[in-house]
């Protein structure tokens, strides 16, 4: 090993780490793996520079830990999250809407956000689309290059994020940090899924 590599953590402290970062994504209501890494990193002594897990870890053990500790009431929220996504996927037609993230994939919390991207010429033709319908938007810092805007409205369960993109993203395969696809998913087939 170079002065450079930093030493690689065994299998038992990466898988320690995911633990650790599930349960407080689960407990503490975090939503941002990263962070929830190097918080259960500090917790368990170990370097939050130590190679951490990745995210596929992390939700490997998020699922788990939600399948044991919070079965039946994890159930509910996430048909509470995704009906509020079909409403607001139904509500912004306009802009081609797909739901995506934590609701979609399941391991959203009572802390998660909706994360619905949208494709339009530009983020205040959405904005203006919302506030003409008396819907109050914040902004939010968009954590990828491509993303117009971020605008933050409520929903009747959670905050929900709607991720504006241009059209021409709209055919585009985006990619997770760990590089899996991101997945999203119509209004049509939302409704499918609600009904099955």
């Amino acid at each position: 090993m170079t002065r450079h590599e930093r030493p690689r953590p065994s299998t038992s402290a990466r898988a320690s780490i995911a633990a650790t970062a599930a349960r407080l994504m689960a407990e503490d209501g975090i939503t941002d793996y990263h962070q929830a890494k190097k918080k259960a990193a500090r917790q368990l002594g170990l370097s939050e520079h130590a190679g951490l897990p990745d995210n596929a870890e992390v939700e490997l053990e998020l699922r788990a830990y939600r399948s044991i500790y919070q079965a039946e009431e994890h159930v509910e929220l996430i048909a509470a999250l995704r009906h509020s996504a079909l409403d607001l996927l139904e509500l912004l037609e306009y802009f081609h809407p797909c739901l995506t993230g934590s609701v979609l994939d399941g391991t959203a919390g009572e802390h998660s956000r909706i994360d619905i991207l949208l494709f339009a010429d530009s983020a205040k033709d959405v904005e203006i689309f919302l506030l003409n319908r008396g819907i109050a938007v914040a902004h939010a810092d968009p954590r990828n290059e491509r993303v117009e805007a971020v605008l933050v409205i409520e929903t009747d369960t959670v905050d929900a994020n709607l991720i504006v993109l241009p059209v021409a993203m709209e055919r585009v395969n985006l990619k997770r940090r760990d590089g899996r696809p991101h997945e999203r998913l119509r209004a049509d087939r939302l409704r499918a899924l609600l009904a099955g």
